[in-house]
């Protein structure tokens, strides 16, 4: 039990706090819930002519006076019962168990009147916003969109369109971009085509006459094998295949098929 000094001391500090607390509402009028609308707070008639953005500002300026005048008036309620205990005698010892309260736990909570290991506020809140509800993730709503495959889901969708701009900046994003034009999910993926050189290699309908088309793709390609100092995508060629790429190899192959043409003709 706390002595007589120590009780003096954390009484005077309950009632101060008390009259702080009441001149508070009073002079805020219990931020202004004692009207009947919140127009009237503004010295609005009505929403009429209002626009929405201006309403969800005022909607949410009452939710948070809500907010704090339930938290003001709980704290006048927890300050009344330890006054109260106070004058029953009974102030220091826990309503539950019986056991004396640390004086250092009524010195940092002088409303408490309960020991820690009883104490009603100890559970963690699991409540989630209301608005969670609506704002579910982007992606998991639809039949492709857990599976790996290869077919146009909500997140191709949502690339589409964030690959115009979103909100984020590079320094938003897990992973730091270098382009504005990279900042939405997996912006790596090739669309169109899976491997990078068909952005600018192409052949005929028989898959012959391949030709290379000069561009910005190509200029990239050839800069990212020329920085890992390899011939292909996939690893340097083996040394008995190289000479097979060789332009005088080709001519050679080439000309034998046009040898060929001619004979059957």
């Amino acid at each position: 039990m706390p002595t007589k000094q120590q009780l003096s001391i954390l009484r005077t500090y309950l009632e101060r706090t008390k009259n702080r607390l009441e001149k508070r509402l009073e002079d805020h009028d219990h931020f202004d819930l004692k009207r009947g609308h919140y127009h009237e707070s503004m010295g609005e008639l009505s929403s009429y002519d209002n626009h929405p953005a201006d309403e969800g500002s005022a909607l949410y300026e009452r939710e948070k006076d809500v907010a704090l005048n339930e938290h003001m008036e709980k704290e006048m309620k927890d300050i009344n019962h330890a006054l109260k205990a106070m004058d029953q005698g009974t102030y220091g010892t826990c309503e539950t168990c019986g056991k004396e309260i640390p004086f250092e736990r009524l010195q940092a909570l002088p409303t408490a009147t309960h020991c820690k290991e009883h104490s009603p506020d100890q559970v963690v809140s699991r409540q989630r916003p209301m608005e969670e509800g609506v704002l579910m993730p982007p992606y998991g709503k639809f039949e492709f969109d857990d599976k790996d495959a290869a077919v146009y889901d909500s997140e191709d969708a949502w690339q589409e369109v964030a690959k115009w701009g979103t909100s984020e900046t590079p320094q938003d994003m897990e992973i730091p971009v270098g382009d504005y034009n990279d900042i939405y999910p997996e912006s790596e993926d090739r669309i169109g085509y899976v491997e990078d050189y068909e952005n600018f290699a192409g052949n005929d309908i028989e898959g012959k006459n391949i030709t290379i088309y000069p561009n910005d793709q190509h200029e990239k390609f050839e800069e990212a094998l020329d920085d890992e100092g390899i011939m292909t995508t996939f690893g340097d060629l083996k040394p008995y295949e190289i000479d097979s790429y060789t332009e005088e190899v080709l001519k050679r192959r080439k000309q034998k098929e046009e040898d060929q043409n001619n004979r059957k003709q």
